[in-house]
């Protein structure tokens, strides 16, 4: 199983210098610092706080104290996700543009809730391709549950409600609804989103009950402003984000509670079917200093 230690290595080394006990602050250039932040893609305003707080300490503390108070503080506090035991299913639906794995995150999500004891369906609504849902059927049977899909040119939210309605007749716990890979800047395609809670809604009352954005990390900021757009047209209550141990832009996490105000849930640290974990704030920040703390005191 993958660790955040090596899941951030790529951001780690970028933004490494910069943490690292064995630096000397006092003999870089502010504009080095700056760059070294932003390359990582830590938000602006964040990186501003931090070239302040190396220059100007606001309290007799080590850096690693000092900075990593003022990056936990910008994670905000931590959500555990539990699965909803009432009303049954709990019906989430994942979204997210071509290529950031929404696919893999529903198979894991299921394997997860199979772990803890559920009966766990998947939904392949993706109706846009050409076998747009089979790769999802395979990973049901690799996991071994339940699967509702849909064949090209069938209506979307017609396979989300008959998904959900199969999850009722089945007595399941948890339904995965795997939306079809759509850029933010397609309408059509954004419209069809509210339509498919619409229609799970006529089903069972309340669902889609989460709608989860699932982000690639190797895109940084600019996956924070596709989930802008998403947040827009459905709203989200959780972000997964996918690919972190291939990324140098894990900065970008630190956008997420201010530009979106939804909780990271669960964060894939690799390809293996256990590195889709729950996301710790405090051990992705001690990723990034590349330890487990330092005595050093400045």
């Amino acid at each position: 199983m993958a660790g955040w230690l090596g899941a951030l290595k790529k951001t780690r080394s970028i933004i490494g210098k910069v943490f690292s006990a064995k630096t000397n602050i006092e003999e870089m250039e502010v504009e080095e610092i700056e760059e070294i932040l932003l390359r990582s893609d830590v938000p602006a305003r964040l990186t501003m706080e931090i070239v302040d707080e190396l220059e100007y300490p606001t309290r007799k503390a080590s850096r690693r104290e000092r900075l990593t108070a003022m990056l936990l503080k910008e994670l905000g506090e931590a959500k555990t996700f539990v699965w909803q035991a009432e009303p049954k299913p709990h019906v989430i639906m994942l979204l997210g543009v071509n290529g950031s794995g929404k696919t893999t995150t529903a198979a894991k999500l299921a394997k997860r809730a199979q772990g803890q004891g559920l009966k766990p369906m998947l939904c392949g609504s993706d109706t846009f391709r050409a076998a747009g849902s089979s790769q999802l059927k395979l990973w049901s049977e690799k996991v071994g549950c339940d699967f509702v899909g849909g064949e090209m040119g069938h209506d979307a939210a017609g396979v989300a409600f008959n998904a959900v309605d199969s999850a009722l007749e089945k007595n399941c716990d948890v339904v995965l609804v795997d939306t079809a890979g759509r850029m933010h800047t397609k309408t059509p395609l954004m419209d069809e989103l509210p339509k498919m809670c619409r229609s799970m809604n006529k089903r069972l009352e309340g669902s889609p009950h989460d709608v989860w954005m699932v982000l690639d990390a190797s895109l940084g900021q600019n996956a924070i402003i596709q989930a802008k757009q998403f947040n827009e047209v459905v709203p989200l209550t959780g972000i997964v984000v996918t690919k972190l141990d291939g990324s140098s832009k894990a900065g970008f996490l630190f956008s997420v509670r201010t530009e979106l105000n939804v909780p990271i849930l669960f964060t894939g640290l690799g390809e293996g079917e256990g590195d889709l974990v729950p996301f710790d704030a405090v051990a992705f920040v001690d990723a990034l200093f590349g330890d487990t703390g330092d005595p050093e005191s400045e």
